[in-house]
């Protein structure tokens, strides 16, 4: 897979995803986790036990989610919508390739947004340098998972934004938290699931165990890419939007 990565789409698609104006909202979550994070240090009496779940909740239920969504459906999507993947499809990089690269791109984002914050928010609170390192892991395969997931709703609709709203408010955020069956199609508990396993002493709210959440997000994001791949060939040869 790493030899379908293509570095002068890359480029192209780095210098497109953050050039847009809506590249400025990537940090607003982020901003709003590390915020978070201030108040409750500051209003923490001493000796209380810090909220670790309020990272993992907001962190992977919230921040996570929604800028991989903003910057996966973003790479591919908004060439798709403006009708500037034609031309893209009509060279001859490989179908695969351009899924690989786009979904590395967004990934590569979704780290530095997203991931990179949950690391910082968790050296922000006291005494836990295992619990940042919990976090910021958790949140780099939470990064990878999501990508190939929202990369491969880009290609399926030209509503992606719309169905991964719904997918991270009503699955993720709700389903997720009340019925235990949902969790194995839930990115953020296998992203919660590493974590735990790293500092099992904090409550996560993990609801997966390490082996589960880890075999879970290989199949997943594979999935994604391959089912990505072939509907953008299909999307090549009848020239229509997916």
């Amino acid at each position: 897979m790493l030899a379908s990565f293509n570095p002068t789409v890359a480029a192209l698609t780095v210098r497109a995803t953050l050039g847009r104006t809506r590249a400025l909202l990537f940090a607003v979550p982020a901003l709003i986790l590390i915020a978070l994070t201030l108040v409750l240090r500051a209003a923490r009496p001493a000796g209380a036990p810090w909220p670790d779940q309020v990272l993992g909740d907001f962190g992977f239920s919230v921040l996570l989610p929604l800028t991989a969504l903003v910057i996966g459906t973003g790479v591919l999507g908004a060439e798709i919508d403006d009708g500037s993947a034609i031309h893209l499809l009509a060279t001859p990089v490989r179908r695969a390739s351009i899924i690989v690269t786009k979904f590395a791109v967004a990934a590569g984002a979704t780290m530095v947004f997203a991931a990179l914050p949950e690391l910082i928010a968790g050296l922000l609170a006291p005494n836990s340098g295992r619990l940042a390192f919990a976090l910021f892991t958790g949140a780099l395969v939470g990064s990878v998972v999501y990508s190939a997931v929202f990369v491969l709703a880009s290609v399926l609709t030209t509503r992606a934004i719309a169905v991964g709203l719904l997918y991270v408010l009503i699955w993720e955020g709700l389903l997720s938290n009340v019925v235990g069956g949902a969790r194995v199609l839930s990115v953020a508990h296998y992203s919660l699931g590493i974590a735990n396993a790293i500092d099992p002493d904090k409550n996560l709210g993990a609801g997966l165990s390490l082996a589960t959440s880890l075999i879970l997000a290989v199949v997943v994001t594979v999935a994604a890419l391959i089912l990505a791949t072939r509907r953008l060939s299909v999307f090549a040869i009848t020239g229509e939007p997916a």
